[in-house]
């Protein structure tokens, strides 16, 4: 049970002392993360979202992390085209559990920041300080034509980003009426009561890829995502070390994730045949070529066998770490990416209802026997 007064620390740990953190994602978008074709593939509608909420928070889940998306892929099932907006989605959620952090994901130059300070410590107040939020800067540009907001150049946005989260900050903050003069924003005599829940503000995470990315990240954020390596763990556990290396360079300590793609069956035959049927055989390879097209991934502009290999990872969940076995084989997998140095994980399922329970009673229960998880209450 969570904290009446929560500290930053317990908001970091999502009020638990799991060693390796698990939690759900892209669980409001349609289809979540597999571009599949499958007919059980997830809806993403609203009843579905909070049955798997309180599914997960029974089950003792850390956090549940949604995709910020506003336009779809297209495809032969318009991929990620029904989407749940973030922040109430979030509160929504966290008025129908306990104990699970709900994140909101929020596109900086699409939310003016005091409106979006306002929103979230709304989600933060109803959640008794389980609200976090995770910042991005976006980069699909057909996204944002529909607000009519123009792309910036890449160093840009992150620049604007970090004015954007000091003015979140400094409104969770106890200032009142001060003024902002910025680059990009200009603002006066700023507020915002309440301030987040119990006197301290919510997790902030970020996903970075590029190096700019990575910098934001660490000097502002608790958590950040870097994409796990799927050849070498030692590699994965470099790519650790230099974040909380370059956050410690601020003083501060930062928690480390990863994405990973769980298809997880009694035998590993099982497993490696439905992960076939559904990315291979069944995946919806016209949105692949899509979301491929929008970052000039083609093979006019990248030699065949790289486009190959990103149009197969790109089919397998996004890009996620496919985590594909028996019960055993997954349990070792996660096990593996904690001993490099991961804090957590957010997983996606084909289908997040049907799939997480038996996730829970074999995988999540080998984690608990090997330390790296408590038994929920």
């Amino acid at each position: 049970m969570h904290a009446p007064s929560p500290s930053l620390a317990a908001r970091r740990s999502m009020y638990g002392s799991n060693t390796l953190q698990i939690g759900l994602f892209g669980a409001n978008c349609s289809s979540g993360r597999a571009v599949t074709l499958v007919p059980e593939r997830w809806s993403g509608n609203w009843p579905d979202n909070k049955k798997l909420a309180v599914m997960a928070d029974e089950a003792g889940f850390d956090f549940m992390l949604p995709i910020g998306r506003w336009k779809g892929y297209g495809g032969d099932t318009d991929y990620q085209g029904t989407t749940l907006e973030t922040i109430t989605w979030a509160t929504g959620l966290l008025a129908a559990t306990s104990r699970i952090t709900v994140f909101g994901t929020v596109h900086a130059p699409i939310f003016n920041p005091v409106v979006a300070a306002k929103e979230m410590v709304t989600a933060d107040h109803i959640g008794e300080g389980r609200f976090g939020l995770n910042i991005v800067v976006g980069w699909n540009e057909g996204e944002f034509d529909m607000f009519g907001v123009a792309q910036r150049e890449h160093e840009d946005r992150y620049e604007y980003a970090q004015e954007w989260v000091d003015v979140i900050k400094q409104i969770w903050s106890g200032r009142e009426d001060f003024d902002f003069h910025g680059k990009y924003l200009d603002m006066k005599a700023i507020r915002g009561k309440p301030k987040p829940y119990g006197g301290t503000r919510p997790v902030i995470m970020n996903a970075g890829a590029s190096a700019t990315g990575q910098a934001f990240a660490v000097k502002n954020c608790d958590a950040f995502f870097l994409q796990a390596s799927r050849t070498s763990l030692e590699e994965t556990a470099g790519r650790v070390r230099k974040a909380k290396a370059a956050s410690r360079a601020h003083g501060r300590e930062i928690g480390c994730y990863t994405v990973g793609v769980v298809t997880c069956r009694p035998t590993k035959k099982e497993a490696e045949e439905y992960f076939r049927h559904c990315i291979v055989e069944r995946a919806d390879w016209s949105a692949v070529d899509n979301i491929l097209a929008l970052k000039n991934i083609s093979p006019q502009t990248v030699p065949m066998e790289e486009f190959l290999k990103q149009r197969s990872g790109y089919a397998q969940g996004m890009g996620g770490l496919p985590l594909v076995g028996d019960p055993d084989r997954v349990a070792q997998q996660l096990a593996a990416l904690s001993r490099a140095g991961l804090t957590g994980i957010a997983i996606s399922f084909v289908n997040y209802l049907d799939e997480t329970p038996y996730f829970c009673d074999e995988v999540i229960g080998r984690l608990e026997r090997m330390g790296l998880r408590e038994k929920a209450a």
